[in-house]
């Protein structure tokens, strides 16, 4: 393998989530970079890749710059450097940005091997809009952060998706129905890939009320609709006239309807008028 460094997502549950190519690095690259040395080696275990007298270092939150220079040191040296979050795609809400983000301005080669995101299997999961969305991160833990944090939020065009600890998550859900409104439509996925996957669909009140009686455990994402108020009728407008360039009427409006989350009804009528406007 050319030296370079090498960002390979890894499984957020089960470990035959994991791709052929990502397989391919973790088996030839020169040094393993693990968010989790543990998790990394575990997981190489289970895929029969030996790590044998290859550098098994960590990379994470506290490994600063000291760390990051340990790491281009060796790719200068030309080796190459796989790195591997504990879980999911690496640079998602994950330590290694920075060292991607030097790794580049120095010059070397900088690649993904993509596979596995709890964002993406979220929002696939969710039933909500996925046509725009906005990965937020993690929920500030201070109360009045969080509900700034949310009204800043809340007017954005697009589906929210965001990470929460099941301690927390009770806070986050009163917090939103009481900023963006308790009729706002949204979903809970817990334990994702996993035995006990959970997905909860329903208004952000009514899931509010349900986490309110039970004891959750596991990795949560957080997902809320945007809401039809924040869509633009220029943005609807614009998507029904690129879909009616090419299928029908009918199918124009459902297929805008279903992508931004709007009564048909109200989306065929618009298309009706501009198909008279025509």
């Amino acid at each position: 393998m050319p030296a370079g460094l090498y960002l390979v997502a890894t499984p957020i549950g089960n470990a035959r989530d994991i791709t052929l190519r990502a397989l391919d690095i973790l088996a030839s690259a020169d040094v393993i970079a693990a968010e989790d040395t543990r998790t990394a080696r575990k997981l190489m275990e289970i895929h029969g890749i030996g790590s044998g007298k290859r550098p098994l270092i960590a990379y994470h939150d506290h490994s600063g710059a000291n760390g990051r220079a340990g790491i281009l040191k060796l790719i200068g040296e030309g080796k190459s450097v796989a790195y591997v979050s504990e879980a999911g795609t690496p640079l998602v809400s994950d330590p290694g940005y920075a060292l991607a983000r030097e790794a580049g301005a120095a010059g070397y080669l900088v690649t993904a091997a993509p596979g596995a995101s709890a964002v993406l299997a979220a929002l696939s999961l969710s039933g909500l809009p996925s046509d725009r969305f906005l990965f937020a991160g993690f929920a500030p833990t201070q109360p009045g952060a969080r509900r700034r944090w949310l009204e800043e939020l809340g007017g954005v065009p697009a589906t929210l998706v965001i990470y929460e600890s099941p301690r927390r998550v009770r806070e986050l859900l009163t917090d939103m129905s009481d900023i963006l409104g308790t009729t706002r439509r949204a979903a809970l996925c817990r334990e994702l890939t996993k035995k006990f996957e959970e997905v909860l669909r329903g208004s952000l009140g009514e899931l509010a009320g349900i986490v309110s009686g039970r004891e959750l455990k596991g990795e949560i994402v957080v997902l809320v609709d945007r809401g039809e108020e924040s869509v633009a009728e220029e943005t609807m407008e614009q998507a029904l006239r690129r879909a009616m360039a090419e299928m029908s009427l009918k199918d124009a409006a459902a297929t805008v309807a279903e992508a931004y989350g709007l009564p048909r009804r109200k989306v065929y009528q618009a298309a009706l008028e501009m198909e008279k406007e025509r």
